[in-house]
């Protein structure tokens, strides 16, 4: 009876050895040992496999990336350029007129005219003409020939020329008669903007039809200021590039509203019209204060190629900067204030940029 009794207390008497009471609990803990025992190596295995399925991931996007840009050179190389199905590639309705500023530069002119010809979303190509001598029957009659042949579009672009008997830079943005579209592409006749940058410039242009949008950034800086009088410093493309600020885009290639060829002629003082027909300079400066005197805004790069075909303009002279910096300063002083605003974003087409 005492070896019963014992064994109901929980106690072993086998042996004459006194063993430990019976317990679930205890039971679970044991049983948990042996688990936690275990799970060391368990969760090595585990953190293995994950590694190795990192690599695996990163390898395959590593080969990912290169086909594509293999592709892509691949692409290039043969003359294979995708379309896009958006409205970068397909403009918006009402399209965009090229206004083509051009001065005895018939071959320029020839060329500018056949590319723009190409693009889909231009609507309307004029050419101002600032010459005493009318443009010849033979090339008037060759320009329209090929605005019709190089056209992709079954809408075929109007052409006309604009004709100015004088000599005057004041001349590129006189309003143009019968204008069909808001927006005025504004470029030379030696500057070539390829067509899917110029559409893609065209859709940011959309977005703020009020501002300028261009190609050719500049900047400006108060540079000293004595008894009260600010003085400006007019800086080039490599300004732009060391300051990483802009606060005008040259009419030289740039997207603008119509209005403001009406703006120019008939509302800027025209103490500013006889400063740039006496100079023949500056005619871009004035327009970009005109714009943002009007705006309280700054103008937008948009970051893409381009490409001038011509010889040297008047950028290569000597004094070139001096003069500007003087233009800059005396419209400042017509005007009473100093309407340029400053701005550090630009617009970037991201389907061809790597990293976002």
């Amino acid at each position: 009876m005492a070896a019963i009794i014992g064994l109901r207390d929980g106690v072993s008497t086998v042996g004459g050895i006194s063993g430990c009471l019976y317990s679930p609990a205890k039971e679970k803990v044991s049983t948990r040992g042996v688990y936690s025992s275990r799970s060391p190596l368990l969760l090595r295995r585990i953190r293995q496999l994950l590694g190795i399925g990192k690599v695996k991931l990163f390898f395959a996007f590593c080969v990912f990336f290169a086909l594509l840009f293999i592709g892509s050179r691949i692409g290039s190389l043969i003359g294979w350029n995708p379309h896009y199905p958006s409205s970068v590639s397909s403009p918006s309705r009402g399209g965009y007129t090229v206004l083509i500023n051009t001065w005895k530069r018939n071959s320029l002119l020839k060329q500018a005219v056949g590319h723009y010809a190409s693009c889909s979303g231009a609507d309307a190509i004029r050419v101002v003409w600032s010459e005493s001598d009318p443009p010849s029957e033979s090339l008037k009659a060759y320009l329209k020939h090929i605005v019709q042949s190089k056209s992709q579009t079954a809408h075929k672009p109007n052409f006309k020329f604009d004709l100015n008997e004088e000599d005057n830079l004041n001349n590129r943005f006189k309003p143009i008669e019968d204008p069909r579209t808001d927006a005025i592409f504004s470029v030379d006749d030696d500057v070539i903007v390829p067509c899917t940058t110029l559409d893609f410039a065209f859709t940011v242009w959309q977005s703020a039809p009020s501002t300028m949008v261009g190609f050719v950034p500049r900047m400006h800086w108060l540079d000293v200021e004595k008894d009260g009088v600010a003085y400006y410093k007019y800086g080039g493309w490599w300004s732009v590039w060391w300051m990483g600020t802009y606060s005008m885009v040259l009419s030289k290639a740039a997207f603008f509203h119509r209005k403001y060829l009406d703006f120019y002629t008939y509302t800027m003082p025209s103490s500013i019209h006889d400063y740039v027909s006496r100079e023949r300079n500056c005619e871009d400066i004035a327009m970009s204060l005109l714009v943002a005197n009007a705006t309280g805004a700054p103008p937008i790069w948009v970051k893409g190629k381009i490409y001038e075909i011509g010889s040297s303009g008047i950028s290569s002279l000597n004094g070139h900067s001096s003069r500007r910096n003087k233009c800059l300063n005396d419209f400042v002083s017509l005007y009473g204030t100093m309407p340029l605003v400053s701005t550090n974003l630009k617009a970037v087409d991201a389907r061809h940029e790597w990293f976002w």
